[in-house]
C-alpha cells in the first residue's frame, strides 16, 4: 500500500479559487506545506483543469481526488448521469483514480426510498467507474446517522451499495452522535479518504446573555443550542492522534484537512494552524 498522505480539501479556500484561480491557489497551499489536494467546489472548466495540471507539475503536488454528484444538483450542473465521460477525462487529466460524491441528493435527505434509489444507481455507476480505473467514494454528513429500524442510514448505504467506498468526515460523524474512532474501525477496508476537522463548542456570545436578561429567552436558547463549530485541528475536542492512527490502520490513503467555516479567520491561516498541530503530533512526514 502506498504511504498515507496528509492533504487539504479545496473547498476550504474556494473563494481563492474563484478570485485568483487554481494555479495561484495551489501555489499558496504548497507554500504553507500542503502538497495533496482534493478538488471540490471548484469549477472544472478546461481552463481550470489546465491550471491544476500546471500547478501540480510546477510545485510537485498531486490531486488526491476529484468530486462529482450522481445527478445534477443545480440547473445545468455536471453529474455522473449527464457528464460521465467528461468527469472521467478530468480525473485522468489531473492524475487521480479517486472520485467522491460530497453528499446525498437533496431530495433523498428526508426519504429512505430515495436513498435506496440512490444506492441502486450509485452502485451501478461505481462498477462502470471501476472499469475505467476510478474508485468512487461517498462523503458523509450528520444526517447519515439517523436510524431506520435500528440501523444508521450510513450502514444502509454501505449494505445497499456494496461497491461504493466511503470518505468519512470525523467532524460530521461526531455531530451525528457517533464515535469517529468506532466508525472508521467499522469501515476498515472501505475508507481510503478521511476528512480531518475538529469539533469545537463555542462560547455563547454576550448578545445571547443580553437577550436573556432582556426577556428574550428564545433568542438565548437559540445561541445556547447552536454552539457547535467547525474548528482548526487541535482547537476542539476530537482525539485526533487516535483518529489518525485508526485511519491509517483502516487503509486510508489520504487524510484531508478541511474547515467548512472559519468564522472570520483567513482560511489559509486556519489551514496553517491545523498543519502546525499535525506537526506537533508528529505527522510531518506525511505531508
Amino acid at each position: 500500500m502506498s504511504k498515507v498522505k496528509i492533504g487539504v480539501q479545496a473547498s476550504t479556500v474556494k473563494k481563492s479559487f474563484e478570485e485568483v484561480g487554481p494555479y495561484e491557489t495551489l501555489k499558496k497551499l504548497h507554500e504553507i506545506g500542503y502538497n495533496s489536494i482534493e478538488i471540490s467546489q471548484v469549477a472544472t472548466t478546461p481552463e481550470n483543469i489546465s491550471q491544476i495540471q500546471k500547478a501540480t507539475a510546477d510545485f510537485g503536488m498531486e490531486i488526491a481526488s476529484m468530486s462529482a454528484s450522481l445527478k445534477p444538483q443545480v440547473k445545468d450542473g455536471e453529474s455522473l448521469t449527464t457528464h460521465y465521460d467528461k468527469i472521467v477525462a478530468d480525473c485522468k487529466a489531473v492524475g487521480t483514480d479517486l472520485l467522491r460524491i460530497g453528499m446525498l441528493p437533496i431530495d433523498a435527505m428526508a426519504s429512505l426510498d430515495k436513498v435506496l434509489e440512490f444506492c441502486h444507481d450509485v452502485n451501478e455507476v461505481t462498477q462502470k467507474l471501476k472499469e475505467d480505473g476510478i474508485t468512487l467514494y461517498y462523503h458523509n454528513h450528520h444526517i447519515e446517522f439517523r436510524k431506520y429500524d435500528g440501523k444508521f442510514l450510513l450502514d444502509i448505504i454501505r449494505e445497499k451499495a456494496p461497491l461504493l467506498g466511503f470518505e468519512l468526515d470525523v467532524h460530521w460523524v461526531q455531530r451525528g452522535g457517533a464515535n469517529p474512532l468506532e466508525v472508521i474501525k467499522d469501515y476498515k477496508g472501505k475508507v481510503e479518504l478521511i476528512h480531518l476537522k475538529d469539533y469545537r463548542i463555542a462560547e455563547i456570545p454576550q448578545d445571547g446573555f443580553d437577550a436573556l436578561y432582556s426577556g428574550d429567552v428564545a433568542k438565548f436558547m437559540d445561541y445556547f443550542t447552536n454552539t457547535i463549530q467547525f474548528a482548526e485541528l487541535g482547537t476542539g475536542s476530537l482525539p485526533l492522534k487516535e483518529i489518525i492512527e485508526e485511519s491509517i490502520s483502516s487503509g486510508a490513503r489520504y487524510l484531508l484537512v478541511e474547515q467548512d467555516d472559519t468564522y472570520g479567520v483567513d482560511p489559509f491561516e486556519s489551514l496553517k494552524i491545523s498543519r502546525n498541530h499535525l506537526l506537533e503530533l508528529g505527522y510531518g512526514n506525511l505531508f
